[in-house]
């Protein structure tokens, strides 16, 4: 049982250490430990935590670990993860408030940063690239994919809207299909 929490936070405070530019940027990272090597959810699961995530109140990254954490070792696992993944950030913010403050005003400094946050678009563009792949069963699922798109362009709206109404076009579409088969 030790063993188990300790791989969780380490596992997760690997995830914490490598996320630069927020909790997107942290699926293609927590993808490849949590999916791929660990086995501790499938990619529709961590869609899913992910959409929970940005519903629930918090970070989606702690939030995302906690879920994780809790379905992998129940309540010590959900805390256990949650640590992990905030102890990195706590300690390399702490550690760098003040340098970072002292050289923000320098011009590489500006650049270093523009460029890290182009490399964390494509990090998070591969990742959706995968979840889209996973996610996609069937014309219905695009068609829910490309009114949402749509709404999310025109419309500015919170995201958890859009999470809602995805989730509830699934079950009404399901709801259709079942009728269907009898």
């Amino acid at each position: 049982m030790l063993k188990d929490l300790w791989e969780l936070f380490y596992t997760f405070a690997k995830v914490g250490v490598m996320t630069f530019g927020g909790g997107y940027a942290m699926l293609p990272i927590l993808q490849r430990e949590v999916v791929e090597k660990k086995g501790w959810a499938t990619d529709e699961e961590l869609t899913d935590y992910f959409a929970i995530g940005q519903c629930t109140p918090g970070v989606i990254a702690v939030n995302t670990a906690t879920f994780i954490g809790q379905k992998h070792r129940g309540v010590a696992g959900g805390i256990v993860a949650t640590l992990g993944v905030v102890f990195p950030s706590l300690i390399i913010i702490s550690a760098l408030a003040k340098v970072i403050t002292a050289y923000a005003h320098l011009s590489w400094v500006q650049h270093a940063f523009a460029g890290i946050r182009v490399c964390v678009c494509v990090l998070i563009f591969n990742a959706v690239l995968k979840l889209v792949k996973s996610a996609m069963k069937d014309a219905w699922c695009w068609g829910i994919f490309g009114l949402i798109l749509v709404l999310s362009f025109v419309l500015d709206v919170s995201p958890i809207l859009y999470v809602l109404a995805a989730g509830l076009a699934g079950v009404v579409l399901q709801a259709v299909k079942g009728r269907e088969k009898k």
